[in-house]
């Protein structure tokens, strides 16, 4: 019998860390696209080693210009008493660079929601809350290929992890987004192809499932990173199996959100 290799992610725990940051830069990328770079002593020692980490961003109550403060308790994150509690998001650490001090968050918009209505009037000098992340997977990169599969929520862990793979690994991306407009010019080594669908038109994910259905892959054993909307998560993950030659234990797939709830975040790996 052939020995397959465990090349499973390694899961890394991290001490849990709040930080009150402060706005340094707004910068429109795209269409739907608006990446906001943080800044503030209480960065120092910040810590994102995962492509797809994620961090707790709190953002201001209604009628507050900053966020309350969070603490950590005996139970978890709390906050001041009397104070209203700020909303709650989570959002991919896209960069991080230590010597100037700076953490780049890149934010999706929507047409409403908290994350979306603070995005779009966002200014430098605002204050706001992260904390986190609280953990890590390290997917290795010893594979003849990488796959890469996801929506505009999904779209910063996709440009991290073509930035930060090999120069010479060899990757296929399927990104899915509303329309050219909101196509970023992505950080890509010779070895990347990068495939953008266009779905305005349809049920959020169709597009993903056509392209996925139809494109070729490259020869060889391939790790398939997938993160969107939950339900197509899912689905994406169970044609990658069934019908796409995928190793189950090389698949990560992440419900980035999820029709009719907020706050989600799902995972359907092994």
């Amino acid at each position: 019998m052939t020995n397959i290799p465990d090349r499973r992610p390694q899961r890394l725990r991290h001490e849990l860390r709040l930080r009150m940051l402060t706005v340094r830069s707004v910068e429109t990328l795209s269409l739907h696209m608006v990446r906001i770079k943080l800044g503030g002593e209480e960065l120092e020692g910040f810590f994102s080693p995962g492509f797809d980490d994620h961090v707790k961003v709190f953002f201001p109550a209604p009628g507050q210009d900053a966020p309350a403060r969070p603490q950590l308790g005996d139970k978890g994150v709390v906050f001041p008493e009397g104070q209203a509690r700020p909303v709650m998001r989570d959002f991919t650490p896209r960069r991080y660079d230590a010597e100037a001090g700076m953490l780049t968050i890149d934010f999706a918009l929507h047409d409403s929601g908290p994350a979306t209505a603070w995005a779009r009037q966002a200014r430098p000098g605002q204050a706001l809350a992260v904390g986190g992340p609280r953990g890590s997977f390290i997917v290795p990169t010893d594979f003849d290929w990488h796959l890469l599969v996801g929506d505009a929520a999904g779209l910063p862990a996709i440009a991290r992890r073509l930035e930060e793979l090999p120069a010479d690994a060899r990757v296929l991306a399927l990104i899915e987004v509303d329309q050219p407009a909101d196509v970023l010019e992505l950080n890509t080594g010779p070895g990347a192809s990068v495939h953008w669908v266009y779905g305005s038109e349809q049920q959020p994910g169709e597009a993903l499932v056509t392209a996925l259905a139809a494109i070729d892959f490259p020869s060889g054993d391939y790790h398939a990173w997938v993160g969107c909307e939950s339900a197509t998560a899912k689905r994406l993950r169970d044609m990658l199996i069934a019908e796409r030659g995928a190793n189950p234990k090389w698949v990560r797939a992440s419900g980035y959100w999820r029709r009719g709830a907020v706050g989600v975040h799902d995972s359907f790996d092994e």
